[in-house]
Parts: C-alpha cells; structure tokens; sequence
C-alpha cells in the first residue's frame, strides 16, 4: 500500500481552503491502494497531527515522520497547498531536490504562474490575450491619475502573488485606487493593476494522463458580487457555477483548444484550472491555477462529476500520474 502525504496549510490567507481541500482528497482515495496522512506545512513548523491532537514533525531530511515508534517513508505527495509554499514553487523544488514525486506542476512553472505579471507576458509572446495591467512594488511612488489614465475604469486591483481572490477589489473611481492598492499590499509585496475586460469568465479544467490530454467541460462563473471575489467563490448561494457553460460551439471549442495549447506550453503537470474572459471578438487569458480548489463544490471537480469521472478517480489519476 503506498503511503501518500497530502501536503496543506501554506502561509497565505488560503491556508483554511487548503486544510478543507486536503481533507477532500484523504477522504475520496482508495484506502485499498493508498494510506494517506495529513500532513501541515507552515513557517512555524511541518508535521502530521495525530490522535488527542498530537503534532509529530516531519523529518525534513527525507520527508519521513515518526508516529510512536513507527518510521513512515512516503511514496509520493499529493500537493492541496493554496498560495506558498505549494502553489508558488518554494515546496516543489524541496520535493526535487530529495526525490519525491509530487502531483502539481514542476517549480519553474509554479513560480511563473504564481507571478500574475510573468505569467500574463508569456502568454501575450505566445500570441494569446491578456488584458492591460501596471505593476506595482511595494516602497515605489506611483500617480493614481497616470495609471487610470492608461488602463482606464474600472480596474482591478490584486495581490500580484496569490490566490482565492484573497485581497481583491474592483476600483471604479481615482479616489478608490490607493485604499485598494493598500489593501493588496497586505497580502503581497508587489500589486497587479489590470484594466476590466467585459465579458463571460469561463473556467477550463485540463489534465495530462499518462501522455494524454483531458480537457475537461466547461464552467461559466457568475457572480452576484461585483466580481468573483472570496466571499462569492465560498459562500453558498454567492455564485452560479454553471456546467457545462451555456456557449456556442464555436466559443466551447475556442476555449477548449486555447486551454489545450497552453497547458503544455506552460508545461503544467497534473489537473490545473485556466480562467478566461470571452468578450464578442476576443478570448481573454486571466491565470493558470496549478494547485485548483478540489472540495465536492470546487469548479474542477464539478468539470469532472459532469463528464463521469468521480473525485475518487480524478485524484486515483493524479497519483498514477507520478508513480507508474
């Protein structure tokens, strides 16, 4: 039986999402195929809890942990990390460097993702759409006026390193630009300034098995924020998720190929969630989350219930992927 650590927790305000998503997959594997543990990431430490709440920490020499007096080797981890360590690179280089397979995407393509901004100019070089955005370091002066000037109204206003839209507003005003980029600047050192493109947001999960590319259905986000912030992603009756998206053809095959080019020019590993913006003559590239949400009510899940394939084989794949 192989013995799988599923990583969670992180050091973001994503760190709850990630402990709910971890619990998703302990609870969907085949425990005939698989022994899998919890196990926390986080600054202060990394461990696996056990019974009475007992912390037994993880030896970071081999990423092995002892659980009175039994030594436990991992197999291989399955990465529900949200935002850093897991989704950003940091923890896939470790996992590189001491030999342990693992199911997100490798750490160049992590770090590149993680970076809106770098992710947005490698695609545009590929010929893709993106929309207009100013990037911001902490510490540097800017002028309000010069970046509204440019982008035009509204705007959003994200953490450039990040996810769960933690950290998010939309700017409708001049005056509301600062107090939003104050805002982010909690969450990141560096913030994405980008123009509004109206259209449809439309989310396409893909997937590589075994040399083989899945794309899955497609999903048509609709707020009934403003925009889909945290609190519309997950809180009930905030969002219609709608499966497939109620698109033309022509559009559902846009999408689908679009997503099916830049997986591998991205050269993503596993199931990752590309999000787009289609407008009337464009189709617009917003991220690429390499670590997607997997709770029963995520979007990717939700792809895969839709075409047939349940989460207990959507994360059977997963591993397969890693340890044939």
């Amino acid at each position: 039986m192989k013995k799988i650590a599923i990583v969670c927790g992180g050091d973001s305000g994503e760190f709850e999402i990630s402990v709910k998503s971890a619990a998703v997959v302990q609870r969907h594997l085949n425990k005939e195929v698989y022994d899998p543990y919890l196990v926390y990431i986080t600054s202060s430490g990394w461990y696996v809890v056990g019974e009475q709440n007992i912390k037994y920490p993880i030896d970071k020499n081999d990423f092995s942990v002892n659980i009175e007096g039994k030594h436990i080797l991992f197999d291989a981890v399955f990465n529900a990390i949200h935002g850093t360590p897991g989704e950003n690179g940091l923890l896939n280089g470790y996992f590189d460097l001491i030999g342990m397979p693992y199911t997100s995407s490798g750490l160049t393509t992590s770090a590149l993702t993680f970076h809106k901004d770098f992710c947005k100019r490698i695609v545009k070089t590929y010929g893709y759409s993106v929309a207009s955005s100013v990037l911001l370091n902490k510490g540097e002066t800017y002028d309000d006026g010069e970046i509204i000037d440019y982008l035009g109204l509204p705007v959003f206003v994200k953490p450039n390193n990040g996810g769960s839209s933690v950290g998010i507003s939309k700017v409708k005003a001049v005056s509301e630009l600062r107090p939003a980029v104050d805002k982010a600047f909690r969450e990141d050192n560096q913030v994405l300034v980008e123009a509004f493109v109206k259209g449809r947001e439309i989310a396409c999960g893909a997937m590589n098995v075994s040399g083989r590319l899945i794309v899955f259905p497609l999903t048509e986000i609709v707020s009934m924020n403003e925009f889909f912030d945290y609190e519309a992603k997950y809180t009930k009756g905030m969002a219609d998720e709608i499966t497939p998206a109620p698109i033309s053809e022509e559009d559902e095959i846009w999408v689908k190929t679009t997503a099916a080019q830049l997986y591998p020019l991205l050269e993503c590993k596993g199931f990752v969630r590309f999000d787009f913006i289609l407008t009337d003559d464009a189709l617009f590239f917003i991220e690429v989350n390499t670590v997607p949400g997997i709770s029963e009510a995520s979007i990717l899940p939700q792809q895969a219930e839709f075409m047939g394939m349940s989460l207990s084989k959507l994360f059977d794949l997963a591993l397969e992927n890693i340890l044939i």
